[in-house]
């Protein structure tokens, strides 16, 4: 049985009561809203509600200020207005891409040029409605370069703070399979063959763990390395699937790729990009159990090329959505929490954006669009 929608309930409530106590429950509920709109107006955030046509049934004043929304919105339309986010596979009636949670960085134009990560998060109350959420990150991404090492400095303090923490666990673990190790090469009849072998083991996968976080740390630390070139993406694709060809095979994943015949190049680096590439198909498979499937994906048109990502695996749930960026904050059981961390800053450092589409249970899709050329005004004629 489908969910009642918060219309229908109130339709519900207020036909059961007699008409004064039905005056006295919509007075109560308009005092109510107008609560909420002074507490949503007063935020820096925009806050839309949409409908499954992306008809705007409710903005703040933020929204209206970010966009540049009419006073009149009978007719408009979010995807006026947000125009680097795939609205087609969206709103092809297909009701589990409406129900993926979308997060995506993108620059707009109007009414001035900025750039915004925008969040759409379907309403758990009516599945034909959802929640927008719009982000300016104008000054993040123009920010002077004295600001940017400041920042930069404060967020290795932070790294390096953290690393201290998640090295620790490893290293106990390392310090008492050793001890163990040293009193059985002291006395032959203090461990067997077989509980040495294992401690052996576990010593051997506490150092892989270690040498994972500080490579990592590293990663999301270190500045971009060499000049940009021209690049081409699926051959970086092929080279780094190669690379991890055996883990794919071992996770029994089917992996197929969607590429066109001539992928036009970008500007890049290509050691940042398979860095980049080789982060997000490790999150995929990680994600993914054995006999799921991966599909990598190019496209491209005029103006931008978009790689995607999507797996069949656990899905992003929405109160997640908005800490995977943050270093160390992973939902995966042997996961450090810095990949999604090299990743944004890659994909910043190439002017590329980011989009993050995922429902749970079904999978995720991970979107990168890059700019094929500089952005070129278009002087109309008198």
């Amino acid at each position: 049985m489908s969910k009642k929608s918060f219309l229908d309930r109130f339709t519900e409530k207020a036909e059961a009561l007699d008409p004064g106590s039905r005056q006295a429950y919509i007075l109560r509920l308009a005092r109510e809203r107008g609560f909420f709109e002074t507490v949503f107006n007063s935020i820096e955030e925009g806050i839309l509600i949409v409908d499954r046509k992306l008809h705007i049934k409710y903005c703040n004043q933020a929204a209206v200020n970010l966009l540049g929304l009419p006073a009149d919105m009978h007719e408009v339309r979010l995807s006026q207005f947000l125009r680097g986010v795939n609205w087609r596979r969206i709103l092809d009636n297909d009701a589990d891409e409406w129900l993926r949670v979308s997060r995506q960085e993108l620059e707009i134009s109007y009414p001035e040029q900025r750039f915004v990560q925008f969040c759409l998060v379907p309403l758990e109350e009516d599945a034909k409605m959802a929640a927008v959420v719009i982000h300016d990150v104008t000054k993040e991404r123009t920010e002077t370069m004295h600001d940017f090492k400041n920042e930069t400095n404060k967020q290795i303090a932070m790294l390096a703070g953290s690393v201290a923490h998640e090295i620790g666990n490893p290293l106990n673990s390392l310090y008492l399979n050793l001890q163990l190790l040293e009193k059985g090469a002291e006395d032959p009849g203090y461990l067997a063959d077989s509980e040495a072998k294992e401690m052996i083991e576990c010593c051997r996968a506490e150092v892989e763990r270690l040498d994972s976080i500080i490579t990592q740390f590293l990663g999301a630390i270190r500045p971009g390395e060499g000049q940009f070139t021209q690049v081409f993406v699926d051959k970086i694709l092929i080279e780094t699937l190669n690379f991890m060809r055996r883990e794919i095979e071992q996770r029994n994943v089917e992996l197929k790729c969607e590429f066109p015949e001539n992928v036009p190049h970008i500007m890049g680096n290509v050691t940042q990009l398979k860095q980049l590439f080789y982060n997000i198909i490790k999150n995929a498979l990680q994600a993914t159990v054995d006999g799921g499937s991966l599909v990598l994906k190019i496209s491209c048109d005029r103006d931008y090329l978009l790689v995607e990502c999507a797996d069949s695996g656990r899905g992003i749930e929405a109160s997640e959505i908005g800490r995977i960026f943050q270093p160390f904050q992973s939902f995966k059981a042997n996961g450090n929490g810095l990949g999604m961390v090299i990743v944004e800053r890659i994909v910043r450092e190439h002017g590329a954006e980011l989009g993050v589409d995922s429902q749970p249970g079904l999978g995720t899709i991970i979107s990168i669009r890059f700019r094929r050329r500089p952005r070129q005004l278009r002087v109309l004629p008198e």
